[in-house]
């Protein structure tokens, strides 16, 4: 997968590119040649392009990797405020506590959508399976930003009363 610092080096060639077609329709003016318009055409496409990918060199698209994570699965996401992830029920508290952590640093960022005064949470789910074929969610735990200025970063609460006991 393309890094930020990839997109970047590829804005500057592009930058290149749109400067040598703008240069080439500036004189196509000068010397009146019949392709002068489509030259500030593609000049200015070019320049659309420099600027997409220039706007793709700020956000990171490497994820965030926690050692002990377990993957896991969105399956809410209200673009604002709340968030839900499936977890394997085998998962023990501390696979969580890493998971919740890594996804929280995946999907926590500041473009996130959101009243004021609305917290992003993430929220763990897995799906215990009961005797006679019922399967029920049951949360596990949820982690929150911390407010800035705390020593941590996030706020981890994980239910052990939920805890599934068997897979």
């Amino acid at each position: 997968m393309l890094s930020p610092d990839d997109f970047l080096v590829a804005t500057q060639w592009a930058g290149l590119g749109t400067l040598a077609l703008a240069l080439l329709a500036g004189l196509a003016f000068v010397f009146k040649w019949g392709i002068r318009f489509r030259l500030v055409g593609a000049a200015g496409f070019a320049g659309v392009l420099t600027v997409g990918l220039l706007g793709l060199s700020f956000e990171p698209f490497t994820r965030t990797a926690v050692p002990g994570a377990m993957p896991y699965t969105t399956v809410y996401d209200s673009g604002a405020s709340q968030i839900v992830i499936a977890v394997p029920n085998t998962m023990g508290p501390e696979a969580l506590d890493a998971t919740l952590r890594q996804a929280a640093s995946n999907l926590f960022k500041p473009y996130r959508l959101g009243l004021p005064g609305q917290v992003a949470t993430v929220r763990a789910r897995a799906i215990a399976h009961e005797p006679g074929g019922i399967s029920k969610l049951i949360y596990l735990g949820q982690i929150q930003p911390n407010p800035k200025g705390s020593e941590e970063v996030f706020q981890v609460q994980i239910d052990r009363s939920n805890w599934p006991t068997s897979g």
